[in-house]
This record gives C-alpha cells, structure tokens and sequence, in this order.
C-alpha cells in the first residue's frame, strides 16, 4: 500500500428524502428541508471534500491512487419523488453528481414497503429516473421488492439481485454496476451473498450506517455509508474521524 492511497477516504453520504415533510403532521427523521439539504452540499464544497460521480468511485477500487484524498459520494435510497422535484436542483447548483437506489417493483408506485413506518407517498416513474440519469444521477439497485435479506431465502436473495439489475438496464438503456442492501441488511450469511454479487456482475454494494470508507477498500460489497437525517452534525461525522493514516 503506498503512503499516497493510505491517505485517502471516501465519504459515502445516505440520503432518502428532501423537502417540507408532508402536511398531516407525519414524522420521519427520514425527511431533510431543503435548506439543511443546501448546507451539508455547501458544509463539503467549503472543506475540501470533493464529490465523486460513480464512474469515478468504480474506478478507485482498482486505482485508489486516482482518488482526491477526501472524497465524497452521494447516495440516495429508494426514489422518492422528491429526489427529482427538491433534490435535483440543489445538486445541480452546486454541479455534484449522485447516485439513487431504487426498489424496481416500486417504481411509479407509492412506498408500501413501509406501510405504518412512513407516510406513503409517490415514487418516481421510469421518465423521472432518465431525466435523473441525464442530469447526473445514476439510478443503481435497491433490489425489487424491497424486502429485508434476513427474511429471504438465498434463491430469493438472488432473484432480487438478478431481477432488479435487468430491469434497471433494460429501462435505463446501461449496465448497472452497484447494489444498496435494502435497510441495510445483507442477510445471515453476507459472504454467500457478496459471492453472488460478484456473480451476477455487481461491482459493489451500499451498507446503511458507518462512517468513511478508507482507501484501499478491501470489501467493495460491504460498503458503510454516513446516514443523515434532518438533525445530523455532518462536520462531526466526517472531521472526527482521523484522515492520516489507520484509525
């Protein structure tokens, strides 16, 4: 390992939704004002951090060297509406790229997969998923039913990894490349399931929770992503974790 790339992280930030919260007086930590959206983007612009597009993150599994020392990637989970009303024209203010996973049995749907959790509301059709692709956005998978992988069995786990990558290429005209464990979850037996990620042609997958990956990433399937929420210190998140050397 050089002493270049040992120096190197990548801040993955996990996003599900931005704007008002509904008007029925619905709580979701899981809902950021656009405002606070605004700051986190201007907290990265104002500190050195660089916001990477996923070709660019691909990339630097297999040259961590090619990575800026403090990188950024901006995900978001699940497809709701408001990536594309709210979220989208504050990345296009700031020019940053972002990637979106989404549940292929959801889209142009409502979120049902938390039916009692969350509000239910709309998800975006696949016309709003290629204009999110034209301005930036690249649309990944969230598997297809949205369902917890400790509830699966391995055929079905496959199922969703094969179903929702097939779908998403054949929709969106490309491959696609990066799976998001829905919740977080990536089953009782991770190692079997990262063999069949590898398998079916992912090249990484997206935990929920944890803090900047260091680079060189030894697990590419195993990916920690900071989650935030409408009350999150973002600047505690990333600054207090040290950047020279091992933690």
């Amino acid at each position: 390992m050089s002493e270049d790339s040992s120096n190197r992280s990548v801040a993955i930030l996990g996003f599900h939704k931005v704007g008002k919260l509904p008007p029925v007086g619905w709580d979701s930590w899981f809902y950021i004002p656009e405002v606070t959206f605004i700051g986190y983007l201007q907290y990265l612009e104002e500190n050195g951090w660089q916001v990477i597009d996923l070709a660019t993150f691909l990339s630097g599994l297999d040259s961590p060297h090619s990575l800026p020392e403090k990188a950024a990637l901006l995900t978001f989970d699940d497809g709701y509406q408001s990536i594309l009303d709210v979220a989208l024209p504050c990345l296009l203010r700031f020019g940053y790229p972002a990637v979106l996973f989404v549940p292929t049995d959801f889209v142009g749907g409502r979120n049902t997969f938390d039916a009692g959790v969350e509000k239910e509301e709309a998800m975006c059709d696949w016309e709003d998923l290629r204009e999110l692709e034209h301005c930036g956005v690249s649309v990944q998978s969230h598997g297809a039913s949205h369902r917890r992988f400790s509830q699966l069995d391995p055929g079905v786990q496959e199922q969703e990894l094969i179903q929702s990558k097939a779908v998403l290429g054949d929709q969106l005209g490309k491959p696609v490349k990066v799976f998001c464990y829905p919740y977080g979850d990536s089953g009782a037996e991770p190692g079997v399931i990262e063999r069949v990620l590898q398998q079916a042609g992912y090249q990484a997958a997206c935990l929920y929770g944890g803090g900047p990956n260091r680079v060189p990433i030894t697990n590419p399937y195993r990916l920690t992503r900071l989650a935030l929420g409408p009350d999150s210190d973002l600047s505690v998140a990333l600054e207090s974790y040290n950047f020279k050397g091992v933690a």
